[in-house]
This record gives C-alpha cells, sequence and structure tokens, in this order.
C-alpha cells in the first residue's frame, strides 16, 4: 500500500467524486467528503487536505481531512463521514500521515463500515468521542411511487401535505437574491425554538458554491398570497439529496408549509433520479419537535457508528481533553 495526495485538477476532483458515488454507503454518497464541500471549509480559513491509500493501480480508500490547530502548532485531523473505502486501510493512512506530521496528536473520524479494534495495531489506541454529526437520520428510498411514499407516512403528515395544498401553498426555487428572506425565517425559527444558527455569511457561502458548481446546494421557499413563510436549503450530490437547514415564519403556521415544502423536494428528488433523500439528523431527545416532524415521513432509521479518535500521542491527547472539558464548563 501507499499514500496519494489529490490536488485540485480537474483530474483529481473527478477521480475523488467517482470514488465516493461508487463507494457509497447504504445511506447514499456522503457530500461531506466532497470536493465543493471542502472548497466551502476553506473559504472560511480551514485547512483542508485530500488523501487517498492505493495498492498497486487500484484505490482502497479516500479522505477529505480537516486540519485543526491546538496549540503551538500540534494539531488533529477530521475526516467528516469519512474515509471512504476499505476500513482496512485506515490504519496504514493515519499512520502514515503521523511519519509525515510528527505533531499530529490523533485524527478523528467517521467510519460509515463497521470496525473493530482487531483491525488496528495494538501500539495505537482509539476511542469513542463526541459525535460531531448527528449519530441518526432518517432517509427515504425513493424507489417507489408517490402513492407509496405517501401511504408510508404517518396520517397526520399526509393530512398535513393536503391541507397546505388545499390552501394554495407554492413552492419555488431561490437564488443568493432570496438569502435575506431565508435569514428572516432562520431567525424566527432560532428565537421560537431555540435554535442555535450558524452566521449570516456561513449559507450565504453555501449559496455561492453553486457559482463554480451549479446545483450543489439549493434553497426553495414556500409562500402564500405572495409571502414567504417556510423555505429550507437542500445539498444535491452524488445519488442523494439532503436536507440540511430548515425555517418557518410564526405567521401562518396554521397552513403546514413545511409538509408540503417537503413532500414537493422529495418528488422533486425522485423525479430527477436521485435514490435517496436524507432528512440529515434526528434526536428525540435534543429535538423532539423536528424529529417528530421528519419521522412522519417514514422511511427508515439510519445509525451511523459516530465519531472517533484514532489517537498517535497519548500524552498530548490527555492534556488536549483537559482542555477540551475546561473550554465546555465556560
Amino acid at each position: 500500500m501507499k499514500l496519494f495526495y489529490l490536488s485540485d485538477s480537474a483530474e483529481d476532483q473527478k477521480t475523488l467524486t467517482d470514488f465516493i458515488k461508487q463507494y457509497s454507503s447504504e445511506g447514499g454518497a456522503e457530500f461531506l467528503q466532497s470536493y465543493e464541500w471542502g472548497n466551502l471549509l476553506k473559504t472560511g480559513g480551514e485547512e483542508i487536505i485530500r488523501v487517498g491509500v492505493k495498492e498497486d493501480d487500484d484505490i482502497l480508500l479516500i479522505a477529505t481531512l480537516v486540519k485543526k490547530i491546538i496549540f503551538q502548532g500540534f494539531f488533529y485531523l477530521y475526516s467528516p463521514r469519512g474515509p471512504i473505502g476499505d476500513i482496512k486501510a485506515i490504519e496504514f493512512l493515519f499512520t502514515e500521515l503521523k511519519k509525515i506530521n510528527p505533531k499530529a496528536i490523533f485524527l478523528r473520524f467517521e467510519p460509515l463500515s463497521l470496525f473493530s479494534a482487531e483491525l488496528f495495531n495494538s501500539r495505537n489506541t482509539f476511542k469513542k468521542t463526541i459525535d460531531l454529526q448527528p449519530a441518526k437520520t432518517l432517509i427515504l428510498d425513493l424507489n417507489y411511487s408517490e402513492e407509496e411514499l405517501l401511504s408510508s407516512m404517518h396520517q397526520k403528515t399526509r393530512y398535513n401535505i393536503r391541507l397546505a395544498q388545499k390552501k394554495g401553498i407554492t413552492i419555488k426555487e431561490g437564488g443568493r437574491g432570496d438569502l435575506k428572506e431565508f435569514w428572516r425565517l432562520l431567525k424566527t425559527t432560532g428565537e421560537r425554538d431555540n435554535f442555535r444558527l450558524h452566521s449570516f455569511s456561513h449559507y450565504e457561502k453555501l449559496l455561492k458554491i453553486n457559482e463554480t458548481t451549479p446545483g450543489f446546494i439549493k434553497l426553495f421557499l414556500a409562500s402564500y398570497e405572495g409571502k414567504n413563510i417556510a423555505g429550507g436549503l437542500f445539498s444535491y450530490y452524488g445519488d442523494k439529496v439532503t436536507y440540511l437547514h430548515g425555517a418557518s415564519d410564526n405567521e401562518f403556521r396554521n397552513l403546514m408549509a413545511p409538509y408540503l415544502l417537503q413532500f414537493s423536494l422529495i418528488k422533486k428528488a425522485q423525479a430527477e433520479n436521485y435514490l435517496y433523500y436524507d432528512f440529515y439528523g434526528i434526536d428525540e431527545k435534543k429535538w423532539p419537535g423536528v424529529t417528530r416532524f421528519k419521522l412522519g415521513y417514514g422511511g427508515r432509521v439510519f445509525k451511523y457508528l459516530g465519531t472517533h479518535d484514532f489517537i498517535l500521542r497519548p500524552g498530548i491527547y490527555k492534556l488536549y481533553e483537559l482542555i477540551r472539558k475546561l473550554r465546555r464548563l465556560i
């Protein structure tokens, strides 16, 4: 096996994209490993490293890594929803990166395939840590007719979809010019439901991706009598559409616009031959209302293996954990 790096060339971008699509899990292709998402993080000042493992001419594994400085030049590397590929190549990847980067303390990863301690050499350790991405999500398999999808939904969800249709709610695709309206809806939702929002510039950067990769992130708005009363941001990548952020106004909540918005986007994904629709995160304890809303659409609950740390320097790692605990107490 040998390590290789991917550049920003069109050829390497295609290599990474094709590999992710080829090795998409039963939950669909992971947009967090994409070139597009890595480039978004770059605009926010993050350092992105893209690496892979080969055996002869066969690519076994690819990872998009985010470099996180901790102190005095020491850092860790984080692979969101990755690496992608053969889990058996993970230790080779990590130990090679340790040789190249003597100040790497650990590598944070979120495996998509089952793994066990036996895969790792005893001189290295790994541990489960706090999940950075949602541990569970709800995924709809789009290989069903509209009638079959509707029949699998909760009765109240079907009722609310039809109510919104009868009341004349319309769904339209928006753009960067509609971002201020979506931001207004986000702030209203955050205040009402006690959600923490990203900055306005984060959502702006999401839509700006489309200047170089048209259609990667899309904004849709639900309107009533000319007023925007709900909206959502969605990722289109590989074989999957992912619901990233949603919001609704306090006014006209009885019209159930978010229900029709989701159903319209599900049908749109189906018409465009996507295989999966991902609601991106459910948690009955953290987000009970949102989780009930999403579960009403049927589908299957998909459980991820969670976030793990592959520890390269145990002594410094203990210091990092202490600092992390102290920061959470502040």
